[in-house]
């Protein structure tokens, strides 16, 4: 019996991730004045906004009817269950953590070791938008 080979990956990583948001300018403020994104393009007659880290493109498309929208729920949609964002070690993401909670962002948990003990992370609701995990890795021991 002959077996097929394995073939190699056509994909080079992700060029960008979009999120459907109930407040534009609240999610792009988010990007842009909390996290220090830059914005690199946008479709107002869409309306949409591109923000870039320098290595991450998110495109920020704005619903229809923000009042009637459904939050995404995680144990019933199919859909993005969040977006992991990682940072260069965990005292970033513990500063990261407070400039969130100065920023009035929705905490879901704070900086905590993940179950494997190999990243340290915390989850949060972006404004206008889905949840939003950022990671830490953690030094090998």
């Amino acid at each position: 019996m002959t077996q097929c080979p394995v073939p190699s990956p056509v994909t080079l990583g992700v060029h960008h991730v979009g999120l459907s948001v109930s407040d534009l300018s609240a999610s792009t403020g988010f990007f842009l004045d909390v996290l220090g994104f830059s914005k690199v393009g946008e479709k107002p007659d869409y309306p949409a906004a591109m923000v870039s880290d320098g290595h991450t493109m998110i495109t920020l498309w704005q619903v229809t009817d923000p009042d009637n929208c459904l939050p995404f729920d995680r144990h019933h949609n199919v859909g993005l269950h969040h977006l992991a964002l990682l940072v260069s070690d965990e005292n970033v993401l513990s500063a990261l953590h407070t400039r969130l909670i100065d920023h009035g962002v929705s905490i879901e948990f704070a900086p905590e070791p993940r179950a494997d003990g190999k990243v340290v992370h915390m989850m949060c609701n972006i404004p206008g938008g889905p949840r939003v995990e950022f990671m830490a890795l953690t030094p090998a021991l």
